[in-house]
């Protein structure tokens, strides 16, 4: 299976897609779309559509596992990226991909095994998860990129139990 994990924002938007159909998972992109705050908020949101869709083109995965929200602070922040996950639920809906949804306590159980995990802790587990991880020509990976490729791992992490 191929999965494409998200982080959803409208500043970055972290992205992530794994592939486990060669005996472990596989790491086959990762990045975070970035926007303009110059630009419209619609404007960002097409642009990040586009890009996304762009990377469904490529990599054609058969689900989405993108990050539960849950926000206690900035109710503007929220909206935007409220809006910014609907849209890529939208797009993998559209492209017939299987939709999972996970907490950030859920995504770092995965890959942590403790829910409460700091996001150290995640950053430094997902390269022993990732049987490729030392052959990928990596720049720093950011808290963004790394959040997509956990909930990818989840994502396949839950696929695999569900397959069972």
């Amino acid at each position: 299976m191929i999965i494409i994990g998200v982080d959803p924002g409208y500043d970055k938007f972290g992205v992530a897609v794994v592939d486990n159909q060669s005996g472990g998972d596989e790491l086959l992109y990762s990045g975070c779309i970035r926007t303009s705050a110059k630009t419209t908020f619609s404007e960002r949101l097409l642009s990040i559509g586009k890009e996304f869709q762009t990377l469904i083109d490529k990599f054609k995965p058969q689900a989405l596992a993108i990050e539960k929200l849950f926000f206690t602070t900035n109710q503007k922040t929220a909206m935007g990226v409220s809006e910014a996950k609907g849209m890529a639920t939208y797009i993998a809906m559209a492209n017939g991909l299987k939709v999972f949804e996970f907490t950030p306590l859920q995504m770092k159980m995965a890959i942590v095994g403790y829910g409460k995990a700091e996001k150290s802790q995640v950053s430094k587990m997902i390269p022993f998860l990732i049987k490729n991880w030392k052959t990928i020509d990596k720049k720093k990976v950011e808290d963004d990129e790394f959040d997509a490729i956990g909930m990818a791992l989840t994502g396949l992490a839950t696929y695999r139990g569900l397959a069972k």
